[in-house]
């Protein structure tokens, strides 16, 4: 069975799945006057399925006004370059993974475990460089639907993000939390700081929400925050192994 191309997770706001039915999901805000927010553009191969995602909202890549990465690696950023070549939209990320996004490059992952420095090799974490038109802060509130919150939470990346969008009650957690096979912290060789990872996680524990979206899983539609604290204590509180 085909997946849906667009699913709708609140009034104007909607995820686009970019491989299978959720395993990278981008998302995108419908505003009053029309104009589409998109977060995270998955791989370079993605841009497809977003323009497909797009037409089943009723929308067009004209529409496209503003394209907001979580952070810059590949199956987030690596369809941001021609996204914006077809949108004429900027790009924006936080201040500290911009420099990664516009060099089209992972930032240096964790390399405290053999596992780490073994992936790291592996793993190349190139991606074609995007044009950064807007650099982000933490705290900051984007005119997007109504205000979509920059919520700072690095360690996936120096400047990872994850975004609260208050007037649904929605929180993107981007890669500060996975929901792959159940709720877990993002792998520590996927890290550039995974001790600090763990520290920001738990201020998605302290936020005002009542649905989640998660760039790799399916979306919580209600309780979602009663689901993160419970995680996080299970979890992050525990002292899950390091």
């Amino acid at each position: 069975m085909a997946h849906p191309p667009a699913i709708e997770l609140a009034p104007g706001a909607w995820r686009i799945p970019t491989a299978g039915s959720a395993l990278i999901n981008s998302f995108a805000f419908v505003d009053d006057d029309g104009s589409v927010t998109l977060i995270d553009t998955g791989v370079k191969s993605a841009p497809p399925r977003i323009v497909a995602g797009l037409a089943a909202m009723g929308k067009h890549p004209s529409d496209v006004t503003r394209i907001v990465l979580t952070h810059a690696h590949p199956d987030h950023g690596g369809g941001a370059a021609e996204l914006a070549r077809q949108t004429g939209a900027p790009v924006a990320v936080h201040s500290d993974d911009a420099p990664y996004a516009e060099q089209g490059r992972s930032p240096r992952q964790d390399r405290s475990t053999p596992a780490g420095r073994i992936f790291a090799r592996l793993h190349g974490g190139r991606f074609p460089p995007a044009p950064v038109g807007e650099t982000l802060t933490g705290g900051q509130v984007l005119d997007v639907g109504g205000g979509l919150r920059v919520v700072a939470t690095p360690g996936h990346s120096p400047g990872h993000i994850s975004l609260l969008h208050e007037p649904t009650r929605l929180l993107i957690t981007g890669d500060a939390i996975f929901n792959v096979l159940g709720m877990r912290l993002s792998p520590r060789p996927l890290c550039s700081d995974y001790r600090m990872c763990r520290r920001t996680a738990h201020v998605l524990g302290e936020l005002d929400y009542d649905r989640v979206a998660f760039t790799h899983g399916p979306e919580i539609p209600s309780g979602g925050r009663a689901a993160i604290r419970s995680f996080l204590a299970r979890t992050v509180d525990a002292g899950t192994p390091e």
